[in-house]
């Protein structure tokens, strides 16, 4: 009912517009075309001149109202340093509109038609031409030059202390691997892949992998102050690690290993107080549209101490003992066969 109700209005005010044109062309008919048109003129390029500052207003008001539900500050280093990329993004494009805004919409109204004005027309201006191809193009070879040193920063190599993790996306949850003791992760074959007991078909007769740690539940743990490095990679279909919080994104493409790093500065529970927020987590996004399930591809960061990740991992179990397990030996029935026989025999007797 909803839809029909809007559809009903739509085409409803459409018909208005149509009417509205017809009685303005009958009016024309009427009073004289010419001297309609001038009227119109004049009416255009005032509520030109008040649509500028009405728009620059609601810029504000929005603004007002939606900084409060934008993201929190930045937490790792790089993160930063694309905030304040942003920032003065904003701040050189928002006086070239401004300044380019104001004396287009001035113009309409200052050099409106009317019947003493005609219009002057001129080809080519090489000193017009020069100044505005120079100038924008110094501005964002700037910004160029800003984006391609924020971009190298991030993809740039880690540093020899950093964490490495092993980040996979499947249809449509996260996989996270962790280096077990041995500071390494081990060989991985794609064919060896198995839903049951081998999720990210790791090689057992790798022994890098038997003290490796996956977590399926799409938690990322990471140590404050310290860099991690991703290895990123997906099972199936292109994902995307989605990093809002620490300003930073990169695909996840099967058959090909891509890398990111980051230094987080802030840890999860001083980011709840900032937001104030004590349900607040990091969030790690799937920003790459990957299947029907898409929307639910969400995984979490924790940002924690050197003492707390330690403990954590203490806590964690090795992939290959949760999956390998060796069974507990059945009982020797050929013997308790005969007892049970015994038992009878006496009971009987």
């Amino acid at each position: 009912m909803s839809a029909f109700i809007t559809i009903a209005l739509v085409v409803l005010v459409f018909i208005v517009i149509y009417q509205i044109g017809k009685a303005s062309e009958y009016a024309g008919v009427i009073r004289g075309e010419e001297k309609v048109k001038a009227q119109t003129n004049r009416v255009l390029a005032v509520l030109l001149l008040l649509m500028f500052p009405l728009g620059c207003w609601g810029i504000y008001e929005c603004n007002a109202i939606f900084q409060d539900r934008l993201l929190p500050v930045a937490a790792c280093r790089t993160g930063v340093n694309y905030d304040s990329m942003f920032h003065w993004t904003t701040v050189v494009c928002g006086i070239v509109f401004f300044l380019t805004q104001g004396v287009l919409f001035w113009f309409c109204f200052k050099y409106q038609s009317t019947e003493k004005r005609t219009s002057f027309f001129f080809a080519h201006n090489n000193k017009l031409e020069l100044l505005w191809t120079t100038i924008p193009a110094i501005a964002m070879a700037g910004l160029v030059a800003i984006g391609l040193k924020n971009w190298y920063d991030v993809t740039s190599p880690a540093p020899p202390d950093a964490t490495v993790v092993e980040v996979m996306g499947k249809q449509f949850n996260w996989l996270i691997r962790y280096p077990g003791k041995d500071n390494e992760l081990g060989k991985r074959d794609f064919r060896k892949i198995n839903d049951a007991n081998n999720v990210m078909g790791l090689d057992w007769t790798d022994p890098h992998n038997m003290d490796d740690i996956i977590a399926q539940n799409g938690e990322l743990h990471v140590v404050v102050n310290k860099p991690v490095k991703l290895l990123i990679n997906s099972r199936d279909v292109i994902h995307d690690v989605g990093l809002p919080h620490f300003r930073m994104k990169m695909d996840a493409v099967p058959g090909i290993t891509t890398t990111l790093w980051f230094t987080p500065t802030i840890t999860t529970d001083s980011m709840k107080q900032i937001t104030k927020n004590p349900d607040f987590v990091y969030e790690i996004a799937c920003d790459q549209l990957c299947g029907k399930g898409h929307y639910s591809m969400r995984g979490t960061i924790i940002v924690q101490t050197q003492a707390e990740y330690d403990k954590w991992m203490a806590s964690q179990q090795t992939y290959y003992a949760a999956n390998n397990a060796v069974a507990t030996p059945a009982a020797d029935t050929a013997k308790a066969q005969p007892k049970s026989e015994t038992v009878k025999e006496v009971t009987m007797k």
